[in-house]
């Protein structure tokens, strides 16, 4: 072999040698969750089980895509937005992770956007829900799995089916979350005639409500006309059944409420024949992916897949569509990518909306079902509430 060949050989085989090293390089990623300090744990837990079926799901059981294993680095942000920044900045420096996933909590996960356009790299949103989290203080290098307030209060809005006759009374808790969604509320109720007569808020984790009840039912009983009482609470402290147990039907007003996880929809049974709109039950939507996770859930946990566990699998497959789609890893090939597209999840096809990067998804109204067979309150299924018949408003516009 004459020299200029040989080098060439050479050359040739380095290159093939280490791009075989490339091509086995894990792909990171983070999970960037509370998983100490706060009753939301519960809430990480779930989305972190379900991210990693979801992987399972995605791969065939492989836990690689495009021939490189998958990496998974977790991070408790201890429920604390000083932590949960500098867990983030440390998976993109130190850990040199692709992108993150997380976090748990609105106002933690409000922190970490800056940090995201710092690195310049990709932090999915999942499972808060706050709007603020693809607004204005947000950045094009966020996107967002989880549904929205808006998308709760829409639905919890479509649910009661306001008129002229309906009078509401709101509950939240001072928080971002709690903030954004009644925002949102306020906004699915214009035009429906509907009046919102008073708002109340009360600190995380209050476990008295007799007062706040006591000024929502002054504000309510004289009204002419249907009189609900709508809590938008995610905390502890069962605000539902303590209201519920100062019988509040004595002056005609029911109570509404969104859906919530397994362990707490067995309070629900005290309010039989409730309607209002959840994110999530397992046996509400009628799909494949639905199925297997059901499924594999049941067969693994002794249990059905919760309200969490379906977000998390929906952040995973959309992670993976992006990854198997994209021609590179570059965070600006990544962003092209997702801006606009569609995936399966649990819930049926979700679609990043390219303007601020929601991933847009139906919700579900249900009327609740007792049924002493059966440990929890059922939400039972009413309809599917699709996306395009939601006023979801623009956060972030590119």
């Amino acid at each position: 072999m004459k020299p200029l060949f040989k080098a060439f050989g050479t050359a040739v085989a380095v290159l093939a040698m280490s791009g075989a090293a490339w091509a086995q390089d894990p792909i990171k990623i983070a999970l960037i969750h509370g998983m100490s300090g706060s009753a939301f744990e519960a809430f990480s837990k779930q989305s972190q089980t379900g991210f990693e079926l979801g992987l399972e799901y995605a791969t065939d059981g492989t836990m690689e895509i495009n021939g490189r294993p998958i990496e998974i680095i977790k991070k408790d942000t201890q429920f604390k937005p000083d932590v949960a920044r500098a867990a983030l900045a440390e998976a993109y420096g130190d850990d040199e992770v692709l992108l993150a996933v997380g976090a748990t909590s609105s106002g933690v996960t409000k922190g970490m956007l800056p940090i995201a356009e710092e690195y310049e790299k990709l932090l999915i949103v999942e499972p808060a829900v706050a709007d603020s989290l693809t607004g204005p203080d947000s950045n094009r290098y966020v996107f967002k799995t989880s549904r929205n307030s808006s998308m709760d209060m829409q639905a919890q809005a479509l649910a009661l089916q306001p008129d002229e006759n309906l009078y509401v009374a709101t509950l939240a808790e001072d928080y971002a979350f709690g903030r954004d969604g009644i925002a949102a509320f306020k906004s699915a109720l214009d035009g429906s005639g509907a009046t919102l007569v008073t708002e109340e808020y009360v600190p995380q984790g209050t476990a008295d409500y007799t007062a706040v009840a006591e000024r929502m039912f002054n504000a309510l009983k004289d009204k002419d006309g249907r009189k609900v009482i709508m809590i938008y609470v995610a905390g502890s402290g069962d605000p539902m059944g303590k209201i519920s147990s100062m019988e509040p039907d004595r002056f005609g007003i029911e109570i509404s409420t969104g859906g919530h996880i397994l362990p707490v929809l067995p309070t629900y049974k005290r309010v039989p024949g409730m309607e209002g709109a959840i994110y999530y039950y397992y046996e509400s939507p009628q799909n494949e992916v639905n199925d297997w996770l059901v499924k594999t859930h049941q067969e693994r946990f002794d249990s059905p897949p919760d309200f969490f566990t379906a977000g998390g699998m929906a952040a995973a497959m959309a992670v993976a569509k992006a990854l198997k789609t994209a021609p590179d890893y570059d965070t600006e090939t990544l962003i092209e990518t997702m801006e606009g597209m569609s995936w399966e999840t649990p819930k049926g096809t979700m679609t990043f909306r390219p303007e601020d990067h929601q991933a847009l998804q139906s919700m579900y109204h249900f009327k609740i079902k007792v049924d002493d067979a059966v440990e929890w309150a059922i939400p039972e299924l009413v309809r599917e509430i699709k996306p395009e018949e939601m006023n979801i408003p623009l956060g972030r516009e590119n």
